[in-house]
C-alpha cells in the first residue's frame, strides 16, 4: 500500500506545467516575430535554432522528466546531440568541397580552351 507521502510525491505540479506551456507559447511567438525582422540568413537561422533548442530542452527537462535523471542519461543525451550535430555538419562540409572542386575545374577548363564558361 502507498502512504500519503508517496501519493503527494507523485502528484503532478500543475502550475509548473502551465508555466512551461506558457513559456513555450511565448517562445513560439518570439520565433514568429524574429522572422519579421528580415535578418540576414545566417543570423536568422542561428536565432531560430537557438530558440528551438531552448524549447526542446524545456520539453525534455520537464514534460519528459529528464530534469531529475542520473548522470548516465545526460551522458547518453550529450553523445546523441554530438552525433546529430555531426550528421548535420557532414553534408555541409561535403557540399562545400564539391562546390570548390567545380569552381577549380571550371576555371582550369576555361583557361585551357581560351573560352570563358558561362552557365
Amino acid at each position: 500500500m502507498s502512504s500519503a507521502a508517496d501519493t503527494a510525491r507523485h502528484q503532478p505540479n500543475i502550475p509548473l506545467y502551465l508555466g512551461i506551456f506558457g513559456a513555450l507559447l511565448v517562445l513560439t511567438v518570439v520565433t514568429v516575430l524574429v522572422s519579421y525582422f528580415h535578418l540576414p540568413r545566417l543570423p536568422a537561422i542561428l536565432i531560430g535554432l537557438s530558440i528551438a533548442a531552448f524549447k526542446a530542452s524545456l520539453v525534455g527537462a520537464f514534460f519528459m522528466h529528464l530534469k531529475g535523471e542520473k548522470a548516465l542519461i545526460f551522458a547518453l543525451l550529450g553523445a546523441t546531440f554530438f552525433f546529430v550535430a555531426l550528421l548535420f555538419l557532414l553534408p555541409f562540409l561535403d557540399s562545400r568541397a564539391i562546390s570548390e572542386q567545380q569552381v577549380t575545374y571550371s576555371g582550369e577548363k576555361a583557361a585551357s580552351t581560351g573560352h570563358a564558361h558561362v552557365p
